[in-house]
């Protein structure tokens, strides 16, 4: 069990690092004015998305995995539910993330960087639920 707790977290942890940075790169990139600029942060953008992906899924596959070794006590947990909505939220708003990399690499994007700076703090706040979740199990 603390080999897959292990490895659900460190999966966790590339993932967030990716989903924190690449919204930063959406506010530099709707900043940018050189054609040159915006080219060099779509590549970025892409090959960042790329990375992470995997670790989204390794993350939930190896939380999956945990729950699956004594899903009798996970299962009726409340506050694993609140847990993988918060989850739900954040696999949602990955897949947004891509398709904002097409956006931008397509020259179609229509937001501004004050947007994307706003954007950027939704997965933060997810973060903070799902780890006072998964360590406090308040319900």
């Amino acid at each position: 069990m603390l080999w897959l707790k292990a490895f659900h977290i460190i999966a966790m942890v590339c993932w967030f690092a990716g989903i924190f940075y690449l919204p930063r790169l959406f506010v530099y990139h709707a900043m940018a004015e050189h054609p040159a600029t915006r080219e060099h942060l779509a590549t970025m953008e892409r090959k960042l998305y790329r990375f992470v992906t995997p670790f989204m899924l390794l993350t939930i596959i190896f939380g999956l995995a945990l729950i699956s070794l004594n899903p009798s006590y996970y299962l009726s947990a409340g506050w694993l539910w609140v847990k993988l909505a918060f989850v739900a939220g954040l696999v949602a708003y990955h897949i947004y993330c891509g398709k904002l990399v097409k956006r931008f690499a397509d020259g179609e994007n229509q937001r501004g960087h004050v947007f994307y700076r706003w954007f950027n703090e939704a997965p933060v706040i997810a973060l903070f639920a799902v780890v006072l979740l998964a360590v406090l199990k308040p319900f």
